[in-house]
């Protein structure tokens, strides 16, 4: 499916009123449960049911991609370290390889731009569109063919993934040096100076920081994104797995299949696809609060409210698959829980 082919219905608004009526009628003081309700109301109007069938398979996936801004020294971490946590991904001894084993989920390991050739491997995708990005620092990090291919990309894993019957997505990445584009994204799409969105990533110094923020205002001086443009900002300033999952949001959306959206690279993504379709926004969960600080920034700009305040900063979607074991609390309840006339319970009567 190509991105004019998309189509986006809003969330059904008159849906959360009904949901809300059956949490009312729970054995339990109404609005008790927090947002839990809120994460089982947002789930009626995202599938459009009544009664929403339990989570079936839930798959995250990890996007994979190489940037060439690295050459610029804004992280910790030398490009060889992709590849070589890809293997980790798929030898299951990752964060999230954990992560998703405790949250029931699959890794769907996606090479959407690494510059590295994997041998065969069961959970792993091979959808390469760039072998790393240019260096945005010099001109733009892709061309926008390419950029339009990355988000088409994930447009079409999202539909593929529901056919096969999963019914839950999260969002992932993995790629040294992707802080610096998604902070320019952030940048770019909000409106907000470098120095505001950007962070330490992988655990840089004071002075990498400072070279980073002034890498990220040269490449948006050089290469001049529109914010009104969201895939001439990714092509300018993004990278593949940004791309991607910007088009699996879109993708999982258009089939009404709530995504969590993890922390700041994948963050990056979300907002892409909230500049491609805004409507997109209603079939988002965003999962934490990352430590990063153009997260926080994004999210408020899309109206979305993040589940977990961990300190989390690692990616890969390991914050997805936690907040991913809430979300299916939620619905639960909304499922599992008995009502005040199924348990002969007598409602509140009084004010006390």
């Amino acid at each position: 499916m190509t991105l004019k082919d998309i189509c986006i219905d809003p969330i059904d608004r008159k849906l959360l009123g009904i949901a809300s009526l059956r949490l009312d009628s729970l054995t339990k003081p109404q609005g008790s449960l927090g947002r839990l309700e809120e994460f089982a109301k947002r789930i009626v109007a995202i599938t459009g049911a009544e009664m929403p069938s339990l989570f079936g398979k839930k798959a995250i996936f990890t996007f994979a991609g190489d940037h060439g801004v690295v050459e610029e020294g804004i992280s910790a971490y030398p490009r060889e370290v992709t590849v070589q946590m890809v293997l980790n991904f798929l030898h299951g001894g990752a964060g999230i390889n954990v992560l998703a084993r405790h949250a029931g989920a699959d890794v769907v390991v996606v090479d959407i731009g690494v510059d590295h050739d994997f041998d065969d491997h069961p959970v792993l995708v091979r959808r390469k569109i760039v072998r790393g990005t240019r260096n945005m620092r010099k001109g733009p990090a892709m061309t926008r063919e390419e950029a339009i291919r990355t988000v088409e990309t994930g447009i079409e894993l999202a539909r593929e993934y529901a056919d096969r019957g999963y019914s839950l997505f999260g969002t992932g990445d993995m790629g040294i040096g992707n802080t610096t584009p998604s902070s320019a994204i952030a940048s770019v799409m909000t409106g907000r100076p470098a120095a505001e969105v950007t962070g330490y990533g992988t655990g840089i110094t004071d002075a990498g920081l400072a070279r980073k923020i002034r890498v990220i205002e040269d490449a948006i001086a050089i290469n001049r994104p529109d914010p009104s443009d969201p895939i001439g900002v990714l092509a300018a300033v993004g990278g593949a797995e940004i791309g991607a999952i910007a088009g699996l949001i879109l993708g999982a959306a258009s089939r009404r299949v709530p995504v969590i959206v993890d922390g700041l690279i994948s963050t990056a993504g979300a907002i892409i696809a909230y500049g491609i379709m805004k409507s997109a926004s209603g079939y988002m969960f965003a999962a934490h609060n990352s430590v990063e600080q153009g997260q926080g920034i994004m999210l408020e700009t899309m109206g979305l409210e993040p589940i977990l305040d961990l300190g989390l900063r690692l990616g890969e979607g390991t914050g997805a698959a936690l907040a991913m074991t809430l979300i299916e609390a939620g619905l639960k309840i909304y499922r599992e829980m008995a009502t005040f006339d199924e348990a002969g319970v007598n409602k509140r009567t009084g004010n006390g």
